[in-house]
């Protein structure tokens, strides 16, 4: 196994899926239910939040996306301990180690 597939697979293994309380904004192409989303005040599409700040398409028995299949452009996007993925992560432990919510820093 090669370097860098045994640094994601342990990043992926602890993951806390901190992407899934990222603010996700919607396009036009994406053709998610409305009962999925809400509108900013800056009158953006985004994927709503549950109020423990999780995205609602998120399966919390399984901790995996319910619409995966049909899931966001920009989720698609996302990879999984991708450099983004990784600072997001750092962002999260930075946040947690002083004691801050999780929210965007």
């Amino acid at each position: 196994m090669s370097a860098a597939v045994a640094e994601r697979t342990t990043l992926c293994g602890r993951c806390d899926a901190v992407c899934c309380r990222l603010t996700v904004v919607l396009q036009p192409e994406d053709r998610i239910p409305t009962h999925l989303t809400s509108i900013t005040q800056a009158g953006l599409e985004v994927m709503a939040h549950d109020p423990e700040g999780w995205c609602v398409a998120v399966d919390s028995a399984h901790m995996r996306c319910s619409i995966y299949e049909t899931r966001p452009q920009v989720c698609r996007r996302f990879v999984m301990s991708g450099p983004y993925c990784r600072a997001v992560r750092a962002d999260y432990l930075d946040c947690n180690t002083r004691g801050i919510p999780l929210r965007l820093c």
